[in-house]
């Protein structure tokens, strides 16, 4: 495929990211929207993988679960499974989950790594999860475009966790998730940066882009290819020396951390991910 198509591709990602901003930020109120960084997060940073580096997904990712077939009837299983979830706990987790543009969109894994994660507390951890996120989940821009799959909710009607964004997710593709690869990415990443920690961060990882099954939002299998779209993005990252020198002192300074408070009910919350 030719060079200008794969990057003409690799915006796709990054646009429905940017439709699903200016979602949100058109639901905040006034005083809220003077202050754009705040709202929008990651949305003012820049990716750390260069122009044209952006990977094609399309060599990741095979085709959806065909009509009919055995893996769609599990994708379909799975999504039934969810829906009786709604209303739970874990619904509610997943509704949290599905924040990933605000401030304390990084918070989610504060439990996996046993302390606090956000821009006051941890600002160079929290930078370089807020800088990373634009480029894991833009990743899958080129897979969703080619696909155009229909999410769970097109196909059972079942409410989402999220509806004030329902109009936005009807005109995005499905497959893979970028919410899971954020998430799934995310993991990785923290564990890297807190190796200590590194099995409770990549199952938070794992966790986080399941609350989108949660939400009756994304099929299994969107999720799990979601997580083959990250690891690669992680690995390419890697390459990258601004990343490497962002994660050593992400490194640093979480090894530097004295206050062990997550700030958050991690009992309840490590109950709900083990259902």
């Amino acid at each position: 495929m030719h060079i200008s198509k794969l990057a003409a591709l690799g915006l796709a990602g990054a646009a429905a990211l940017g439709l699903v901003a200016a979602g949100f930020a058109q639901q905040q109120p006034a005083q809220q929207q003077s202050s754009k960084p705040a709202v929008i997060g990651f949305f003012n940073l820049s990716g750390y993988l260069p122009r044209g580096a952006a990977l094609n997904s399309l060599l990741l990712n095979p085709a959806p679960p065909a009509a009919g077939s055995a893996a769609e009837a599990r994708d379909v299983a799975a999504a039934n499974a969810a829906v009786a979830l709604q209303g739970t706990p874990r619904w509610t987790l997943a509704t949290r989950d599905a924040d990933f543009m605000s401030p304390a969109a990084t918070s989610a894994f504060s439990c996996a790594a046993g302390f606090a994660i956000g821009p006051k507390t941890t600002p160079k951890l929290d930078m370089l999860m807020q800088r990373t996120a634009r480029d894991l989940a833009g990743a899958t821009g080129p897979t969703k475009a080619k696909y155009m799959r229909q999410r769970p909710f097109m196909a059972n009607g079942k409410p989402i966790c999220t509806p004030d964004f329902e109009a936005i997710l009807r005109s995005d593709g499905s497959y893979p998730s970028g919410h899971s690869s954020l998430g799934y990415g995310w993991g990785l990443i923290l564990a890297e940066a807190i190796p200590g920690r590194a099995a409770e961060l990549v199952a938070r990882g794992r966790a986080f882009g399941d609350s989108r099954r949660i939400c009756n939002v994304h099929w299994l299998s969107d999720i799990e290819e979601g997580r083959i779209v990250a690891a690669a993005v992680v690995a390419r990252l890697n390459a990258e020396p601004a990343f490497q020198a962002d994660l050593a002192a992400a490194r640093a300074e979480a090894a530097a951390v004295t206050e062990r408070d997550p700030g958050q009910d991690c009992a309840a919350e490590a109950a709900l991910l083990a259902l």
